[in-house]
């Protein structure tokens, strides 16, 4: 498992709805192709991104911050199993050692230092994951950014990485051929919409967070008529439904 070629990737333990979507994609994409996905089986993107490479033949690899024979966080339980049945858990830690936080940030440059480059999906100014990036860059590692809204808290590191140098990327196929990756990319069939209003509903609300008032403006359906889309779209995994009665486009 760890002599095959890897990618990294890591992100918020809070993302957002598209944040887990996207390491899922990227993580299952990158698989097929025959990567391993490296990242560090915390909550948030990295669980996604281990989940979406699981069933791939590139399998996934944990590097985690405590001994082997803890698993932290507890939720991440089915998972870990998962992970050790299929791919690979490692540490640098003796057996029991319980979760400190200062082991956090060290175990962050195994993850660098094991894949060819790094993929930043979600994270705030002060992310961890920009450590996990700057040990990849004085590792001699490409570091990857997926860009997001001006307005997204969670936005602001991957845009800080690009601008120190960090490529843009949209899909997995920018990775692979940043890498020069020869093997071919499986690309899952995407749903297509199942309406004509339902498409264009999908449009109106763009890749932003939106309210409904908003989206009543925009679309010029009643606001009867908006909630019961929303919510068949919502059943279909095509949006997802946030805090504060606002909805985002998944795909």
């Amino acid at each position: 498992m760890l002599n095959r070629r890897s990618l990294a990737i890591v992100g918020s333990r809070n993302p957002t709805p598209q944040g887990l979507a996207d390491a899922s994609a990227f993580a299952s994409a990158l698989g097929q192709a025959g990567l391993t996905v490296v990242s560090g089986m915390a909550l948030g993107i990295d669980a996604a991104a281990h989940r979406g490479a699981l069933a791939t033949p590139g399998a996934t690899i944990a590097v985690i911050g405590t001994g082997a024979d803890r698993i932290y966080p507890a939720r991440n339980r089915d998972l870990a199993h998962a992970i050790a049945a299929d791919g690979a858990i490692i540490s640098e830690f003796p057996l029991g050692t319980p979760p400190i936080a200062a082991n956090f940030p060290r175990r962050n440059r195994l993850i660098a230092g094991l894949a060819l480059g790094c993929l930043v999906v979600e994270a705030a100014a002060k992310s961890g994951s920009l450590i996990t990036a700057r040990l990849a860059v004085e590792c001699g590692r490409e570091v990857f950014a997926i860009p997001g809204s001006i307005h997204s808290p969670l936005a602001k590191g991957c845009h800080q990485l690009l601008k120190q140098g960090a490529k843009l990327v949209e899909s997995a196929e920018d990775i692979l051929e940043e890498l020069h990756w020869s093997a071919p990319l499986a690309t899952p069939p995407q749903p297509g919409p199942k309406s004509v209003a339902e498409g264009e509903l999908l449009r109106v609300i763009g890749h932003d967070p939106c309210a409904i008032d908003t989206l009543v403006a925009r679309s010029g359906l009643t606001p009867d008529a908006l909630i019961a889309m929303l919510l068949q779209l919502e059943l279909e995994g095509r949006i997802a439904s946030l805090p504060g009665g606002l909805y985002q486009r998944l795909h």
